[in-house]
């Protein structure tokens, strides 16, 4: 695709590296816009880096950024050669905070930077960030490494990122920046900021020169959407539409929750979105949620769309970081139509519907999960008695939770995704009762995959963009 031209297909930002950098190599290469996970992805690398760093990809990486020392450290807390870990669990990076020390950031910096390194080594295709606007602590420094590795595109939903774009432009300048940070039950005292200063990490090295790269938000109401192009706060490239078949978190239905006779929220009227008024915006859109066709490529770019975005197809290809065990069991089920997916809205510990994959052979119907929070990405800021702030995450043991503040009924059917996700990608951590359980999350298309899948055990990125672009 020639160089400036927008793509029909952006593959889905999948987490945890689910849509790793392999997976938006694959992407991109054939000219669509790959698209790597940065949710988690300092975690990601420091177990990859524990478990030996099979094939060095992650010391080469490492090698090329350009922050000095940053990447020495990281090798002498985390590196182990290949079997070393043996059983023993994974080494943890400390949780995250209004303030973080300079090298913690900087090991946020690392991951993206590597994660968008290895996407865009050796082609001139676009390569895309997601993170979700949710997370938002580690958010700046991972866009911050993202940029350093030249990444083309941001693309940011699960929340209102309008914040992002002034930060993207000076960030692109290495001046500080800042998002204001969610503090539960506040609204009207004085706000608290997460803030992010470059040059805290570069000490007295002159850092390069930087590509602001383009900005997508992903909205689920022509309301987001106006807002966005009207008066965002700062440029944005272009508009990612998302429905509420789409995998992972999805928006809450608009107006009072229904809920049908499975407990999933019920999205009306209300909630769907008119592409027509979308185009008159002007900008770029994409469509995403039940988009796995080229029938629906052709449908949506004659309403006006630049084009699709598709997950669970990318998802489930040899390609993605998901565990290749784990892939073949669903979609040994999924050939049979024995796979369901619940928009479940309690699993996540934010509040918002999260899609979770339900199948006869999930690992996870044998294990008790147990409620825990070590990793942090999905804590909720509070207001402390003293006036600090502190920390609670509606998946931690509930007395725990109940002593900051919370709940009981705030808990009520919480999972920590963090854990789980990174099981997903054969990264679960070693408990006393055994390796943590995966938790495994999908579009609704899943439930129709056999009909791409035609008999075959397994498919390609590659397969999946023959058959998304493929003539009428």
């Amino acid at each position: 695709m020639a160089q400036g031209v927008l793509p029909p297909i952006i593959q889905g930002g999948m987490g945890v590296a689910v849509s790793d950098w392999r997976l938006a190599r694959a992407v991109s290469t054939r000219g669509q816009l790959g698209v790597v996970s940065g949710t988690a992805i300092d975690t990601v690398l420091v177990r990859r880096l524990q478990d030996g760093d099979i094939g060095g990809h992650m010391r080469r990486a490492m090698a090329a950024f350009p922050v000095p020392g940053v990447a020495a450290e990281a090798l002498k807390r985390y590196f182990l050669p290949e079997g070393t870990r043996g059983d023993k669990p994974y080494a943890m990076l400390p949780m995250y905070r209004q303030k973080v020390t300079a090298m913690r950031n900087a090991l946020s910096v690392l991951g993206a930077f590597v994660e968008v390194h290895l996407a865009k080594e050796g082609h001139e295709g676009m390569v895309g960030i997601n993170l979700l606007t949710k997370i938002q602590m580690p958010n700046l420094a991972l866009l911050y490494g993202a940029m350093l590795a030249g990444v083309d595109v941001v693309l940011m939903g699960a929340g209102i990122p309008r914040e992002i774009p002034p930060a993207l432009d000076r960030m692109v300048e290495h001046q500080p920046a800042e998002l204001r940070l969610e503090v539960a039950g506040e609204s009207a005292s004085a706000p608290e900021f997460i803030r992010f200063d470059p040059m805290e990490i570069w000490g007295d090295t002159p850092p390069p020169s930087l590509v602001r790269p383009k900005f997508f938000p992903i909205v689920a109401s022509n309301s987001l959407a106006t807002m966005f192009a009207r008066k965002g706060g700062g440029k944005i490239d272009g508009l990612v539409i998302e429905g509420p078949t789409a995998g992972g978190h999805n928006a809450p239905p608009r107006g009072e929750p229904t809920f049908n006779e499975r407990g999933e929220p019920v999205y009306g009227p209300r909630d769907e979105v008119d592409l027509a008024k979308i185009a008159e915006l002007g900008l770029p859109f994409w469509v995403a949620g039940g988009m796995g066709s080229a029938e629906q490529l052709r449908r949506v770019q004659a309403q006006g769309a630049t084009g699709i975005q598709v997950g669970t197809l990318f998802a489930f290809c040899e390609d993605s970081g998901l565990n290749p065990e784990l892939r073949a069991s669903v979609l040994r089920r999924a050939a049979k139509a024995e796979v369901d997916v619940l928009t479940s809205a309690q699993a996540s510990p934010t509040g918002y519907p999260f899609k979770v994959v339900r199948w006869d052979d999930d690992p996870a119907l044998h294990h008790d999960r147990g409620r825990i929070c070590d990793l942090g990405y999905l804590r909720t800021a509070y207001r402390e008695p003293d006036g600090g702030i502190g920390y609670r995450c509606a998946s931690e043991p509930e007395d725990q939770y109940m002593k900051k503040g919370g709940t009981l009924e705030e808990t009520v059917g919480r999972q920590c995704l963090c854990n789980g996700l990174m099981a997903n990608i054969g990264m679960g951590q070693v408990r006393d009762n055994g390796l943590e359980p995966p938790l495994l999350t999908s579009g609704d298309d899943l439930k129709a995959i056999a009909r791409f899948l035609r008999g075959r055990d397994s498919y390609s990125a590659a397969d999946v963009l023959e058959a998304l672009l493929a003539p009428a």
